[in-house]
């Protein structure tokens, strides 16, 4: 009865941490979908939690100019409204950018020859006796209380740039050899370092996870120079996908390695024991026995290094540059921020816009790596 209740204690535990994590999780991801989809002016002046309130903002909008002035009742007017595209509602307004809320709504504001008034509605009246001159209208201050907006425009913004198509090509170009190639070489690795006796395995064993412990960032410049010194003694050109394949190869074996390792030698040595007694060479065994068994921790990098190789912009700036030619999807979009990156609009779609495709790759996966870890169990 006791170990019933702590069973039932600690299985509530475990639920409250899956939901813990669910939640912190989840959050972030509706805040960048509710952004994505918000007017950029709203997204600027209030946070994605506010998405449903109405937001306060401080515009400025300058009146028509006296082209459009007609004569009314003995006096020159200009008609027009400050708020064409909104349901929004003014609540102060100014004639000056030091007292932007000076006057309330509806009140008749004398200035110079001129007579303003605008009102809650965003219509607004500039009236006087003798006709208007100018070839500008007059700025209007005024702070509006504007009503939640959603759109798609900052989708469209991005999906209508010049090159994206171009630079999703280039990425898919990047990332999809540059998670084989290390799969294949870390798969082989794997099993000589977990089946195969021979002298200083454990050392490569231990460097192998040291690897893992070496910053990206120290590697990068030696790196690239080794590949442009190797490049000009063979012919071959730097900023090619030649490079950064390598370059993710070298940069995902370690880990690739210390993760099928443990998973291969952790294997029944019966069925490998048995196979070697009927004949079986080394190849056969890893082709047969370990490649069909391994598939979960094979998806499972894959998975891995897709993302970590999909999202890079470093290592592709690194190695390809921003040519054109060459420039990937997460360079695009970072051209599409601006100079200062303060088009949070922007951000946010670009964000959304980025992981459809590792979406589809970790469900596609997810499938498989289920399947295989059935297959596993059965054989």
């Amino acid at each position: 009865m006791v170990t019933s209740k702590k069973g039932s204690a600690l299985t509530l535990v475990m639920h409250a941490s899956v939901l813990f994590l669910v939640i912190l999780w989840t959050i972030p991801t509706a805040g960048l979908f509710i952004s994505s989809i918000r007017d950029k002016d709203q997204l600027s002046v209030s946070g994605w939690w506010t998405a449903l309130a109405t937001s306060e903002q401080r515009l400025v909008e300058r009146a028509l100019d006296p082209t459009h002035q007609q004569f009314e009742d003995g006096r020159w007017v200009i008609k027009g409204n400050l708020l064409p595209e909104s349901d929004g509602e003014i609540v102060r307004f100014g004639v000056s950018s030091l007292e932007p809320e000076a006057y309330a709504v509806g009140e008749l504001v004398d200035r110079k020859d001129k007579q303003i008034q605008v009102f809650a509605n965003g219509d607004y009246t500039i009236s006087s006796d003798q006709e208007m001159s100018g070839r500008r209208g007059d700025r209007i201050f005024f702070t509006a209380e504007i009503p939640p907006r959603f759109t798609l425009d900052n989708y469209r913004e991005v999906l209508s740039s010049e090159g994206l198509g171009q630079s999703f090509i280039n990425s898919l170009t990047v990332t999809i050899p540059a998670t084989i190639i290390p799969i294949l070489i870390a798969a082989f690795a794997a099993y000589a370092l977990a089946w195969m006796k021979f002298p200083g395995r454990a050392l490569l064993i231990a460097g192998v996870v040291g690897l893992l412990v070496v910053p990206l960032q120290m590697s990068l410049i030696p790196l690239l120079k080794t590949y442009n010194l190797v490049g000009e003694f063979f012919g071959v050109g730097s900023k090619t996908y030649v490079g950064i394949w390598l370059a993710h190869t070298g940069f995902g074996l370690p880990l690739a390695v210390y993760l099928l390792r443990n998973y291969i030698a952790g294997l029944p040595g019966e069925i490998i024991e048995s196979a070697r007694v009927d004949g079986a060479s080394d190849f056969d065994i890893f082709r047969k026995i370990i490649l069909p068994l391994s598939f979960p921790a094979l998806a499972s990098f894959a998975i891995f290094q897709f993302l970590w190789v999909w999202n890079d912009l470093l290592v592709a700036m690194v190695f390809l540059g921003n040519n054109e030619e060459h420039l990937v999807l997460t360079g695009r979009l970072r051209e599409l921020l601006g100079s200062r990156g303060g088009n949070w609009e922007i951000l946010t779609a670009s964000a959304f816009i980025t992981i459809i495709v590792p979406l589809c790759v970790f469900f596609g996966l997810q499938r498989y790596l289920v399947r295989g870890l059935l297959a596993g169990s059965v054989k």
